[in-house]
């Protein structure tokens, strides 16, 4: 497995320089800012990565207004008590996309955001305080406690609420591919403990983000 700076090498002298490499980072928020995040906001960006994915982007983000005002805001304790009444006038309204399964899932993870918030004082808190050098261990936490949020649709969710994280992009997975860390998309217990343990040494040597070193994986690649 190559060190940090000799990745960090090869996506600069693909994108140009350091500076380049530098331009295009994206970062995380700081704990503080997280933990400022309204609970309803968290909900409505999980939705939002929820019906973008396997659809298009664009529609979805034009459609937006409509949904903020189908889920009241994304109001928590309102859409934790969704029932089967609200399905099926939901499933009908036309200011969303109306996806059956994806529309349950807004009800189910309230009830998630709901039991985070009573067990660490708000949903934003508990995001705040989770560790980076365990980050799988909050992806697997969404994937069991969530609804639809496995997969790359917890990660981007956790990406876009500046939680210090990686994503597993193609590119990513690929640079994770040549330095011999996985051998496939990491889905195992394994795979994704090694993957972990990696982003935890460049952290390490970098003192870098996981997001800024996800960021350089993959742009050190084709």
């Amino acid at each position: 497995m190559r060190s940090f700076d000799e990745i960090w090498k090869i996506a600069a002298e693909r994108k140009g320089g350091d500076t380049a490499v530098e331009d295009v980072l994206q970062y995380p928020k700081s704990k503080e800012e997280i933990a400022e995040t309204p609970d309803d906001r968290l909900l409505s960006l999980m939705t939002k990565c929820i019906f973008q994915s396997g659809f298009n982007w664009k529609v979805v983000e034009a459609m937006w207004p409509g949904f903020e005002a189908a889920f009241d805001g994304f109001d928590i304790g309102h859409c934790a008590m969704l029932h089967e009444e609200d399905f099926e006038r939901l499933v009908s309204d036309t200011r969303i996309v109306r996806h059956g399964p994806k529309i349950k899932s807004v009800q189910e993870n309230a009830v998630l955001l709901s039991e985070l918030a009573r067990e660490h004082g708000s949903a934003a808190a508990f995001f705040a305080d989770w560790p980076a050098e365990y980050y799988t261990g909050l992806l697997d936490l969404l994937r069991k406690r969530g609804s639809r949020l496995g997969g790359n649709t917890g990660q981007y969710f956790l990406r876009f609420a500046g939680i210090d994280s990686f994503i597993l992009s193609h590119s990513v997975v690929n640079r994770l591919i040549v330095e011999g860390i996985v051998a496939k998309v990491p889905t195992s217990a394994k795979d994704r403990a090694a993957v972990q343990a990696a982003f935890n040494t460049w952290r390490a040597q970098s003192g870098r983000s996981l997001t800024e070193i996800s960021r350089v994986l993959g742009i050190s690649i084709d």
